[in-house]
């Protein structure tokens, strides 16, 4: 596992210890920013289960301003904190030890804007990806928002939620990535 482009291209990656998180592979990594836009002109992200890092750091890399990773895993804090460490990456980043919901409702009274969402949960907790309308409903994604939600072949997500729409869908082995775009308020007119 490394980063795949940017600033930190090249440096390896550590992996979370144990068999709680699946990393996502380099080659899926590299087609979910080919997808979204292979580098960034600032903003903000949120790493929602982030796991080891890998899917922030590579925005940081790729130009993304600041990220906020959140985990409940300890194992996983620890593992993301070693990897910015390792990238130099650590100065544009927050890192909380903290369930997904919990944070989105911190980061609400922060008053955290966020463009880019990655939404990469355990594969069975499938209500997760409901995250990504209760992040608009609060006011935390920009309208020119995206959210990644990497998910199972057997999980199967809308093509449009109350406030985004499905643009791209791509299978790699058993996993698949849904990007998806705000569209305001369901019922607005998509852009």
């Amino acid at each position: 596992m490394r980063v795949v482009a940017g600033t930190a291209k090249g440096l390896q990656l550590k992996a979370v210890p144990g068999m709680t998180t699946r990393p996502t592979t380099d080659k899926v990594k590299e087609s979910v920013f080919n997808m979204i836009g292979p580098f960034f002109d600032g903003g903000n992200a949120l790493d929602l289960f982030a796991g080891s890092g890998g899917l922030g750091i590579e925005a940081i890399s790729r130009g993304i301003d600041r990220v906020i990773f959140t985990d409940k895993d300890r194992k996983a804090i620890e593992t993301i904190r070693l990897n910015l460490e390792k990238t130099r990456l650590k100065d544009q980043a927050e890192v909380y030890c903290a369930d997904a919901d919990r944070a989105l409702k911190v980061l609400k009274k922060k008053e955290v804007q966020a463009r880019l969402l990655f939404l990469d949960p355990p594969y069975h907790m499938e209500k997760a990806y409901d995250l990504m309308d209760k992040a608009a409903e609060l006011g935390i994604m920009t309208e020119d928002s995206i959210v990644v939600c990497e998910h199972a072949k057997e999980v199967e997500l809308k093509d449009s939620t109350r406030f985004y729409e499905r643009f791209k869908k791509e299978s790699y082995g058993s996993t698949i990535i849904s990007i998806y775009r705000y569209r305001g308020e369901e019922g607005a007119e998509f852009e």
